[in-house]
């Protein structure tokens, strides 16, 4: 295992940091391996979560108010979590050591979720209180282990990966990006997920079912480690020395102490770079950290231009990362709602073999998997001819697409659900909800689709949008930034979902959220995701024009 010190010794390096000599082959190489250890780990987490709401409302008997609630919060804990861990590999630990460190923690949260589900009486006999309490506070404490260990493996895998390309390279760059749009394609491990495991989880054993994602993610970390000689290291600048955090939280520190400062003597000192040339007027405050307080103590000096421009790169990030959460609400339904709506509906492929709900979710893997080539072979080189960009449109625009695509999909949801609903009233099933609606689980394949082609845009655009805006040391926090927006949209989510079940009056009255879904109203809480997520892109539209892209020789 290399040490953090380890991490940046590297034979030969040229004057950007990178291994000399490195051929497409032996980028390549490095890259598709890390690729395939993200397989693995997508294929446990998604192993986990594309059934989690069957579980929560089976075997643990929560109602689907409660147990989508819950979904959303571990899912939104889960990709908050990656913002912590990023710090750790960022400030101390360096990539490889977080990602082996977490991989541990990850493989021994699946021990213990295992061990849960195992302990789960087979019968339906009723437990003790204790017993039961007991059960419960071993499933989430398990669950939670594995947020934890996600949060180093998630941000700092795809960082590294990432890192095998130099992006002042003309061809490296255009290769990174690509690298981009194929890590989305991992998708292909979660169709697996989705077809295997939830079959054996439904129709096996739920214990059977946790335990081969941990026999994954212990081959993921097996095979991470085994091609530890193939990677490429960033070699460690002699100007990083001092902690990134440490040196732009001091910007920050400074230009308070220097508020009062007034805009003519700033314009006295005739400073040779203005690092907030061209940003919004309210973040010229940060160039006062050019300048040593009057009260500072001996021998302090100013803040660098560098600090400054990458302190005012983070803060111009902000508003962007705050208008992609009407995305990440949306999004979160896919594993919760989705599948209760699912449940309901005529699920037999022919006599004898009845598809889980959560099985539809392969669609949204297939819709990535087969997007994701046509957008990188197809769509970015005839973009790339009309507008100059290497990447064909500009990520920012990418997001936006996607968020368009996110809001057409919540329509198409409601409308699906809508029809579901008045198909059960015509047969009379609206207090039968243990029967089956009349209607083809197929109904839900476009939504599915249509969300995975949402996925192509905004959340891979995401991903490369963060990844190069923030400084070069940050990756790691760069790429929690996407994940985080994802997460803090699934508590939202969840606290939306508690509200409206607490004023429509839960199970006990006429919730849109009610645990019979043929008294609830999904439909409602669908049109209320796409006018929310109409009204986010409006916003993102306005913000993105004025968003001005770091500039390659800065990062």
């Amino acid at each position: 295992m290399a040490t953090h010190a380890e991490e940046y010794v590297i034979d030969a390096v040229d004057h950007r940091g990178f291994a000399a000599g490195r051929s497409i082959t032996g980028r390549w190489r490095a890259a598709w391996f890390i690729l395939g250890v993200e397989v693995a780990e997508r294929f446990a987490h998604f192993g986990i979560g594309t059934n989690l709401i069957s579980y929560l409302t089976g075997p643990l008997g929560q109602s689907t108010a409660v147990a989508a609630a819950n979904v959303n919060a571990w899912f939104g804990i889960s990709t908050l979590l990656p913002v912590l861990g990023a710090f750790v590999a960022d400030a101390f630990l360096g990539r490889y050591r977080t990602i082996i460190i977490a991989s541990l923690i990850y493989v021994l949260g699946l021990a213990f979720l295992t061990l849960s589900a195992f302990l789960v009486p087979k019968t339906t006999e009723v437990t003790s209180s204790s017993s039961s309490s007991f059960l419960n506070a071993l499933f989430f404490f398990s669950l939670y282990l594995v947020a934890i260990g996600q949060s180093g493996h998630k941000p700092c895998v795809q960082a590294f990966g990432a890192d095998q390309f130099d992006e002042k390279d003309s061809q490296e760059k255009s290769d990174r990006s690509s690298f981009f749009n194929w890590w989305f394609s991992m998708s292909a491990g979660t169709c697996l997920a989705v077809l295997v495991v939830v079959y054996i989880q439904e129709y096996v054993s739920w214990a059977l079912g946790f335990g081969i994602p941990s026999v994954f993610m212990v081959i993921s970390l097996v095979l991470f480690v085994l091609g530890r000689r193939s990677y490429r290291y960033s070699k460690k600048r002699q100007e990083e020395e001092t902690n990134p955090f440490t040196r732009i939280g001091r910007v920050f520190f400074l230009a308070f102490k220097n508020q009062r400062l007034s805009s003519s003597e700033l314009r006295k000192l005739k400073l040779e770079a203005n690092p907030c040339q061209g940003s919004p007027e309210e973040l010229r405050f940060l160039n006062k950290a050019l300048l040593v307080p009057n009260d500072s103590a001996e021998g302090e000096i100013a803040c660098s231009s560098t600090d400054v421009e990458d302190a005012t790169a983070l803060v111009k990030l902000i508003p962007v990362w705050l208008t992609t959460l009407a995305y990440a609400i949306p999004y979160a339904q896919y594993m919760t709602f989705f599948t209760k709506q699912g449940v309901t509906m005529e699920r037999t492929i022919f006599t004898g073999v009845t598809i889980p709900p959560a099985s539809l979710q392969v669609f949204l893997g297939i819709s990535v998997f087969l997007f994701v080539p046509i957008y990188d072979r197809v769509f970015v080189p005839i973009a790339r001819s009309i507008t100059k960009d290497p990447c064909g449109i500009t990520m920012l625009k990418r997001i936006g697409t996607g968020m368009v695509l996110s809001s057409f999909t919540m329509v198409i949801a409601a409308l699906v659900e809508s029809k579901r609903l008045e198909i059960a009233k015509e047969h009379g099933l609206i207090d039968q909800p243990k029967a089956t609606v009349p209607m083809l689980i197929w109904w839900l394949i476009p939504q599915y689709l249509l969300l995975g082609l949402a996925d192509v845009y905004t959340i891979v655009g995401m991903q490369e949008f963060f990844y190069s805006q923030v400084p070069t040391e940050l990756r790691s926090i760069g790429l929690s930034l996407y994940s985080s927006a994802l997460g803090v949209g699934s508590l939202l989510s969840s606290l939306l979902i508690s509200l409206i079940d607490l004023a429509t009056g839960g199970d006990a009255g006429d919730s849109w959220f009610n645990s019979n879904l043929n008294r609830a109203h999904l439909d409602y809480f669908y049109w209320l995701l796409a006018v929310l997520s109409a009204v986010g892109f409006i916003t993102f539209l306005f913000i993105s024009k004025s968003y001005i892209y770091r500039r390659v020789d800065e990062v």
